[in-house]
């Protein structure tokens, strides 16, 4: 058997020789273009949170509970909202917390962006999503520290290669959660829309968007939350923000540093959940 073993290894599939070819082949002739987008990302990020520094941890309390008033109607769940972010300034990591809020929102924006118009492209075009849907397998299956190489080489260290790494984790929920709400709609409405004359344009507008409305929402729910578990990962290679914590109470052996973050990310994790949550009819 181990003669047999040895001529399968043999054979091996050059798989990683194949990648490293590929990466440093980008990395000579696709070097302007790796620069354009870090210096693209990196100015959306700094705009981020030079806003939210702006407005102050006090203004964005009252912008949040604000908001989520706004969005939910819930007394209930402004409060929530506002005692989520009185604890999180309590415990010292509003600083943090800017970092990591700065790294969500930019993700967020990037995901929803792409994944809302690739959503509609493949629920409009079957074999675009038979083709898509091994890729967005992929992207969720393949461990983040992998793909976390080549951004690294490309980007360098900082806020870029964890958002990218982000994006890709987090990006397939969007494509996937509008795919379906698109899908989902009812034949008698788009077949009702299409007999008053309605070009496709405006059926997608008038009635296949505000149908998968419910589902896009969730699908920017997914994305914020898995964005969020990537913190530690996006600090590997200096991002910053709340992960920071974790690994230092992780190579210090300081548990309180562990878990006064880790309580902090959850925090903020149910804050932006509660304010974006879908209200049931």
């Amino acid at each position: 058997m181990s003669a047999i073993t040895d001529q399968i290894t043999a054979a091996k599939i050059p798989v990683g020789d194949a990648a490293e070819t590929a990466v440093t082949w980008l990395q000579i002739n696709a070097g302007w273009l790796f620069d354009t987008i870090s210096d693209a990302l990196n100015a959306l990020i700094d705009g981020v949170t030079f806003s939210i520094e702006s407005i102050g941890p006090i203004g964005m309390t009252i912008l949040f509970t604000a908001l989520t008033y706004a969005l939910q109607r819930s007394v209930k769940r402004c409060l929530i909202v506002a005692l989520g972010m009185l604890f999180i300034i309590n415990q010292g990591y509003w600083d943090r917390t800017i970092e990591t809020l700065s790294l969500i929102l930019v993700s967020c924006i990037v995901c929803m962006g792409a994944g809302v118009p690739l959503g509609i492209a493949t629920a409009r075009r079957k074999w675009l999503y038979t083709v898509v849907e091994p890729v967005l397998d992929l992207m969720q299956t393949l461990p983040p520290f992998v793909y976390l190489i080549p951004a690294v080489i490309f980007f360098g260290l900082g806020q870029v290669p964890g958002l990218i790494a982000t994006v890709i984790f987090a990006l397939p929920a969007s494509i996937r959660l509008t795919h379906l709400g698109i899908s989902s709609t009812p034949m008698a409405l788009t077949e009702a829309a299409t007999a008053f004359g309605a070009t496709p344009m405006q059926r997608l507008v008038k009635v296949e968007l505000p149908s998968a409305f419910p589902q896009i929402m969730v699908g920017l729910n997914q994305t914020i939350m898995l964005s969020l578990s990537m913190v530690v990962i996006a600090t590997l290679v200096g991002a910053g923000g709340l992960g920071q914590p974790v690994l230092n109470g992780l190579n210090r052996m300081q548990p309180d540093l562990g878990f006064e973050s880790g309580f902090v990310i959850v925090a903020l994790a149910t804050i932006l959940r509660v304010m974006l949550e879908v209200r049931k009819a």
